[in-house]
């Protein structure tokens, strides 16, 4: 029974790691990770990740002779250099990956700037007492109502122009807000899907990437 529900799990968290395109590489073990839960990670080379689109927790497989370097982008498609992805969780990251995550993310964002500065123009209220905007760390209600009038004279055009007009670092926020929620202990989730029945996702990347939510 075991056996069966273990690799049903496997089965889904290969699904869903295959949404990724690409990855960023967290931390690379060319011999293996001895308290990796995963056996089959424990003695073999294995590369912790994080996907560029829906910022997927990965664990992967390198191919024979394949040596990745630490924030390489890997592309996760059918000629991809690494095989086997599982899902995995902030906990199972080694210190190294946590200690990399932040550079990794700063870079995911700065390459989808277009999108991420999109959600500054369409982030709404959660509800009648909280904005979306007060999820982002150190933005209170003062800062979200200048956003807010901001952007209603003109939306936002860059990362520069929100830094500019607003004082708010947009992909500082944005990089310690996502690794809030991969932690999975946020009420509610702007941009990763909270674990299986905790939290409200408010699905921001969906609407962001013009996918039906």
């Amino acid at each position: 029974m075991y056996s069966y529900h273990h690799r049903r799990h496997r089965r889904e968290r290969f699904k869903e790691s295959c949404k990724e395109p690409s990855g960023i590489v967290l931390d690379y073990m060319e011999f293996g990770n001895p308290s990796d839960r995963h056996f089959e990670h424990r003695n073999n080379p294995v590369v912790q990740l994080i996907g560029t689109k829906y910022f997927t927790l990965l664990e992967v497989t390198p191919l024979p002779a394949i040596r990745l370097e630490i924030l390489e982008k890997v592309d996760l498609g059918p000629h991809s250099k690494v095989r086997k992805p599982i899902r995995i969780s902030y906990d199972d990251l080694t210190s190294v990956a946590r200690s990399n995550l932040p550079e990794a993310l700063k870079k995911i964002i700065v390459e989808k700037e277009k999108e991420f500065v999109e959600f500054f123009n369409i982030a709404e209220p959660v509800n009648i007492k909280l904005h979306t905007l007060e999820l982002l760390p150190g933005i209170g209600k003062k800062t979200m109502r200048h956003i807010l009038e901001e952007r209603s004279i003109k939306p936002f055009t860059s990362f520069e122009d929100i830094r500019e007009r607003t004082k708010v670092d947009p992909v500082k926020v944005l990089v310690d807000r996502i690794i809030q929620e991969l932690t999975g202990t946020e009420k509610y989730y702007l941009f990763i899907r909270p674990p299986r029945g905790k939290g409200v996702y408010l699905g921001y990347l969906e609407r962001l990437y013009g996918e039906l939510f």
